[in-house]
């Protein structure tokens, strides 16, 4: 009989936290938009410093590249914030995470004090829980997709 009792406490308190899945996804949108914000910025303030940084990394065509991740991390603050295209974006900033920690972390181990691979990761793992959870009802992708059904 108390076995029961608790099983059905529990359930109650699945149901209540089930109920914050989509507040902990615009969190989740809001932090990776925070994040990518610092980093655009500073690449967008200085791309021929970040080009020439990614030459001396052996990353190709470094120019092109330096222009293509500042776009994708600027684009990633405005579409993560708005919850727009979040699984869309959401691929090509997996993308550059994996760039980051293959060329310039890695090989500083795993603590971010270290300039480890540490943050890029968790990056790449919130990247992908969007990817496969979407942005959650608190977004705009939400608002269309009710108004196309």
């Amino acid at each position: 009989m108390k076995e029961k009792k608790i099983i059905k406490l529990y359930k109650s308190v699945v149901e209540v936290i089930e109920k914050a899945k989509d507040l902990s996804l615009l969190l989740v949108r809001l932090v990776l938009a925070y994040g990518f914000y610092s980093t655009a910025s500073m690449k967008w303030q200085n791309i021929s410093g970040v080009a020439e940084w990614f030459g001396s990394l052996g990353i190709p065509m470094p120019a092109f590249n330096a222009y293509l991740a500042a776009s994708t991390e600027a684009a990633g603050v405005i579409l993560l914030t708005l919850g727009l295209a979040t699984r869309l974006i959401s691929i090509p900033l997996m993308i550059t995470m994996i760039v980051a920690i293959v060329t310039v972390h890695l090989p500083n181990g795993f603590e971010a004090g270290n300039n480890g691979f540490e943050i890029p990761l968790y990056y790449f793992i919130m990247l992908f829980a969007l990817l496969i959870n979407g942005p959650g009802k608190i977004s705009v992708d939400n608002y269309f997709s009710k108004r196309i059904e």
